[in-house]
C-alpha cells in the first residue's frame, strides 16, 4: 500500500513574490494616485471650510527646529526622494532602462516634456521678476497619472503604463539635478566636506560588498542631517543614498530577495505611497478661494505654470517621441495608436507632487505660493480630464 502524498507546504511569506514586479509596481502607484487626487480634494475643502484656520495654524506650528510643513516637506519627502533613487538605479541596472536603446525613447520624450514647459512659463514670464519658477511646470507625477490611466481600465494597453512610468523615472531624474544645481543657496564649505564624507563612507561600504541596510540608513540620517545644513535642499540627500544601497543585478527575477536594494524599495514604497505622498499632497494642495478674483488667475506665474504643465509637457513629450521614433531610435509602445500615445501624452501633463515641491523651493511669498498652487492645479486638472477623454475616444488598434 502507498503510502499518502506529504501534504504541499505553502511557501514562507519571506519568499512569497508577487508574479510581475512591473504589474506590482503599476497597480500600487495607480492606488496611490486614487489616494493622493482624495488627499488633494480634502486639502481644498478645509482650506475652504470652518477648519480653514486650524489647517493654516496646524501647518505653520513649530516642530522643534523646523515648522510643520517643514519637517513635511524637507523630512519626510526625503524618504520619498530615497525611492525615487532606487527606482532610478534599479530601472538603469536591473530593469526597463537597463540598455541605450531602451531609454532612447523615454529619455527623448523627458527631455522634451521638461523643455517644452520651461520655455512656456518664461515666455509668460519675462520682465515680470519671476522667472526663477521655470521649473515647476517641467515635472510629471506618476502616481497622480497613473491614478488616472487606472480609471481607464483597459482603454490604455499596458505599454502605454509602462512607457509613462518610464518617462517619468527619468523625469524625476531630471527634477533631482534641478533641484540640486538652481534651487540651493548660501552654501557651507564645511556641512558640504563633511557631507561629502558620509557619501564616501556610504560608498565605502558599497565597495567593500557590506549589506546591511540599517549601517546604510544610519549613515544615511547623518548624511541628510549634514545636506540639510550645507545649504543644498535636505531631499538630495535621499537620492544620494539611494545610488550607494547595494544591488544584486538579475534579469529576469527582478524580485530578487537577496538584493538590498530590492528588499529597502519595497520596504518603502507601500509607506511612500499610501502615507508620506498622500500628507504632502494634504499640505500643499489647500489653496483658499474665498478672495479669488480674475486678476489671481492670469497672473504670470498662474498662466505660466498651467499653460507650461497643459500645453508645454503635451507638445514637448509627444513631439520628442516622434521625433525619435522617426529617427529609428525606438518604437510606439506595443499594441497602442498614436492617438492613445498622444492621450498620455497629455497625462505627462499632472505634476503635482513635484510641481508643488519646486514651486515651494522657487516661491516663499504667500501671494506666489497661492498662484504656484492655482497654477499646479488648473495644469495637472486640465491634463487628467483632457488625456483621459483623448484615451476613451480613441480607437484601439486592430487585431490583425
Amino acid at each position: 500500500m502507498k503510502p499518502p502524498p506529504a501534504p504541499v507546504r505553502a511557501l514562507p511569506k519571506r519568499i512569497r513574490r508577487p508574479l510581475s514586479a512591473i504589474r506590482t509596481m503599476l497597480t500600487s502607484e495607480a492606488a496611490g494616485g486614487l489616494i493622493l487626487m482624495a488627499a488633494a480634494a480634502l486639502a481644498l475643502l478645509v482650506a475652504n471650510g470652518p477648519w480653514a484656520e486650524a489647517y493654516a495654524h496646524g501647518l505653520h506650528a513649530a516642530l522643534g527646529p523646523m515648522s510643520v510643513q517643514h519637517w513635511i516637506n524637507d523630512g519626510l519627502m526625503a524618504g520619498f526622494f530615497l525611492l525615487v533613487g532606487l527606482e532610478i538605479k534599479r530601472e538603469a541596472l536591473d530593469g526597463r532602462l537597463r540598455t541605450w536603446p531602451d531609454r532612447m525613447l523615454p529619455g527623448f520624450a523627458a527631455l522634451g516634456g521638461m523643455a517644452a514647459p520651461a520655455l512656456v512659463y518664461t515666455l509668460f514670464n519675462l520682465g515680470a521678476g519671476t522667472l526663477r519658477g521655470w521649473a515647476i511646470p517641467t515635472a510629471t507625477d506618476i502616481a497622480f497619472a497613473l491614478g488616472v490611466l487606472a480609471l481607464l481600465g483597459s482603454r490604455a494597453p499596458v505599454s502605454l503604463k509602462i512607457f509613462l512610468s518610464a518617462v517619468a523615472i527619468v523625469d524625476d531624474l531630471g527634477a533631482v539635478v534641478v533641484i540640486a544645481l538652481f534651487y540651493s543657496s548660501g552654501l557651507d564649505a564645511s556641512m558640504l566636506a563633511l557631507a561629502a564624507l558620509a557619501l564616501a563612507s556610504l560608498y565605502g561600504l558599497n565597495r567593500a560588498g557590506f549589506t546591511w541596510l540599517p549601517a546604510y540608513l544610519l549613515l544615511g540620517l547623518v548624511l541628510w542631517v549634514l545636506v540639510l545644513r550645507s545649504g543644498i535642499h535636505a531631499t538630495v540627500a535621499g537620492v544620494l543614498l539611494a545610488l550607494t544601497v547595494p544591488i544584486r543585478v538579475s534579469p529576469g527575477r527582478p524580485e530578487d530577495v537577496s538584493s538590498p536594494l530590492h528588499r529597502l524599495e519595497h520596504a518603502l514604497a507601500p509607506w511612500i505611497t499610501y502615507l508620506v505622498i498622500p500628507v504632502f499632497g494634504f499640505a500643499n494642495a489647500g489653496v483658499d478661494l474665498s478672495g479669488l478674483t480674475g486678476d489671481a488667475l492670469i497672473q504670470p506665474v498662474t498662466l505660466g505654470i498651467a499653460a507650461g504643465l497643459f500645453l508645454g509637457k503635451q507638445a514637448g513629450v509627444f513631439a520628442s517621441l516622434r521625433l525619435a521614433v522617426a529617427l529609428g531610435l525606438g518604437q510606439r509602445p506595443a499594441r497602442a495608436t498614436w492617438a492613445q500615445v498622444y492621450g498620455v501624452a497629455v497625462l505627462c501633463g499632472i505634476g503635482f507632487t513635484m510641481s508643488l515641491f519646486i514651486g515651494g523651493l522657487a516661491f516663499a511669498d504667500p501671494e506666489h505660493e497661492t498662484a504656484v498652487k492655482l497654477g499646479v492645479l488648473a495644469g495637472s486638472a486640465l491634463s487628467g480630464l483632457a488625456g483621459a477623454a483623448i484615451l476613451l475616444i480613441a480607437r484601439r488598434p486592430s487585431a490583425g
